[in-house]
């Protein structure tokens, strides 16, 4: 129980660390994202709990979002690859679909402790960029599957984005 609690806080010193980095890497980027389309974006994702998400593209169509979500139960971190397309008719609007995994703490009722969990995601959502403004939204939908005692497929994850543009 220790060694879990000790593991935990670990890995939140690392996610602060890492969401840290980010910051500063990001805004020492040139400059914020004005048009229709971004490159990184820097915010939060509302759930059940809240979490930080920063989304990049690597690729015109493809992004990588990591997710650090923390709420009542516990802590997760989300990493998911993202293919997008265009809606036609829609400036700003993408849709995009990808597969991800992801890595939780969770402390449940029935449970006797904390538990670690691993588990591979999917996510499917919409992705909006605000024209002339630094600011990116999105809503989407996250099952996942936790190779866990008692857990298997997870369909409550997901969430609204809102992300600041680089």
């Amino acid at each position: 129980m220790d060694f879990i609690i000790c593991f935990e806080t670990n890995i939140m010193k690392n996610l602060v660390v890492l969401c840290s980095i980010m910051c500063v890497s990001v805004f020492t980027a040139n400059g914020q994202s004005m048009g229709r389309s971004y490159k990184t974006a820097l915010g939060v994702k509302v759930w059940d709990g809240g979490g930080i998400s920063f989304k990049t593209f690597v690729a015109p169509n493809n992004a990588l979002e990591v997710i650090g979500y923390l709420y009542r139960n516990g802590t997760r971190l989300t990493g998911l690859y993202e293919i997008h397309g265009n809606i036609a008719d829609a400036p700003g609007l993408k849709w995009y679909v990808g597969p991800g995994a992801h890595l939780g703490f969770y402390n449940y009722k029935g449970y006797t402790g904390d538990k670690a969990v691993a588990g591979i995601d999917g996510v499917l959502g919409l992705d909006y960029k605000v024209n002339k403004a630094p600011l990116n939204f999105s809503i989407d939908w996250q099952p996942s599957f936790e190779f866990a005692d008692g857990r298997g497929f997870v369909g409550s994850w997901g969430g609204l984005g809102i992300r600041y543009t680089f």
